[in-house]
C-alpha cells in the first residue's frame, strides 16, 4: 500500500464532498495521506446536453477511469448511480461508503399543492412521478445542486425539481427560501441503480489491497442492483430503477411499471442469476 493515496475525482461540489468523504475514511481505517486529483469529464463539459437525448455511457466517468489506467491516480470516486453496468476491462469496484438516504425528494415551490410544471432530465423520475401528478408538463434541468434550486426557487423555470436526498445531505442543504423538500418513498419513487452510494474504483491490480475497507452492506444491495442495470443494458436514457433494502427489492420499468418483491439471502448471494430470474418473471426476454 503507497503512503499517499491520490483520489481522482470530478470538480462539482457534491462529487468534491463525496471525495472528502472517501479521503477521511482511508485515512481513518488505513492510516494514508489523501490527494485529490480534479478531472472534468465530458458530462461536465457538455453542461447543455440533453442527458436522456444525446447522453451515452460513461459521460461522468470515462476521463476518471483513464486517469486510473494512466497511473495519475490510485482510486476514482464516483456516484454509484453515474458507474455504466459493464466494467472497463482493467478496473474493478474496491467497494463503497456506507449508503446515505437513497430517496429521490420532490423540491417544490412553497406554497403550492402540487406542480404544474417539473423539471427533471432523467426519464426514470419523469415516468414515476408523473404517475404521481398526471397533469403536470415536464422540462429539461442541467447544472450542480444550488443551480437548480434556484432555476426552481429564482428563476421560476418550473414548479419543482427532484433531487437524490443523499447529495443535499451531503451539501449540507436540509432547507432553501421559498421551497419545499418532500421526500419520496420507495412505493412512490423507486432510486436509480446505487442511488446514494458513494463508489470507489481502483485498478484491478490494486483490488485486493482494499479488501475489507468500504462497506459490506452497501455493496451487498448495489451488487444486486447493478445486476438488473448490466442484464438490461440500462443506462440514462431508460426509465428504469432497482433498489434493494435487506429483504425487499423496488423495480420500476417502462414496461412494468413499479413492483415490489421479497428477497432472500440467497438472491444477494447470486446477483446475477437472482436478476435473470426476476426479469424473466416480469416478462423479459434475458
Amino acid at each position: 500500500m503507497v503512503k499517499k493515496i491520490i483520489l481522482a475525482t470530478r470538480k462539482s461540489p457534491l462529487a468534491l464532498a463525496q471525495a472528502a468523504l472517501v479521503a477521511a475514511h482511508l485515512r481513518a481505517t488505513l492510516g494514508a495521506e489523501t490527494e485529490l486529483l480534479k478531472v472534468v469529464t465530458t458530462g461536465d463539459r457538455q453542461a447543455e446536453w440533453s442527458l436522456e437525448k444525446a447522453g451515452g455511457k460513461g459521460l461522468f466517468t470515462a476521463e476518471l477511469e483513464q486517469a486510473l489506467q494512466r497511473g495519475d491516480a490510485h482510486l476514482a470516486v464516483h456516484s454509484t448511480k453515474d458507474l455504466p453496468g459493464e466494467m472497463t476491462p482493467g478496473l474493478a469496484l474496491a467497494g463503497y461508503l456506507p449508503r446515505e438516504d437513497p430517496r429521490d425528494v420532490l423540491v417544490i415551490r412553497a406554497g403550492l399543492s402540487a406542480p404544474a410544471t417539473i423539471a427533471t432530465g432523467s426519464p426514470r423520475r419523469r415516468a414515476q412521478i408523473k404517475l404521481l401528478f398526471p397533469g403536470a408538463q415536464f422540462s429539461e434541468i442541467r447544472g450542480n445542486v444550488d443551480t437548480r434550486l434556484k432555476k426552481i426557487a429564482e428563476r421560476h423555470e418550473a414548479d419543482a425539481t427532484v433531487l437524490a436526498a443523499a447529495g443535499l445531505k451531503r451539501l449540507g442543504i436540509a432547507s432553501w427560501p421559498e421551497l419545499d423538500f418532500r421526500p419520496l418513498d420507495f412505493a412512490r419513487m423507486a432510486p436509480a441503480v446505487g442511488q446514494g452510494a458513494i463508489a470507489v474504483q481502483c485498478r484491478e491490480a490494486d483490488a485486493a489491497d482494499f479488501a475489507g475497507v468500504f462497506d459490506a452492506a452497501t455493496q451487498r444491495a448495489v451488487s444486486l442492483e447493478r445486476a438488473f442495470q448490466q442484464k438490461l443494458g440500462a443506462g440514462c436514457q431508460l426509465a428504469f430503477a432497482a433498489h434493494a433494502t435487506a429483504d425487499r427489492l423496488y423495480f420500476f420499468h417502462e414496461q412494468t411499471g413499479l413492483r415490489t418483491l421479497p428477497l432472500t439471502e440467497k438472491d444477494f448471494a447470486a446477483p446475477a442469476e437472482t436478476a435473470v430470474r426476476i426479469l424473466r418473471s416480469f416478462g423479459f426476454q434475458i
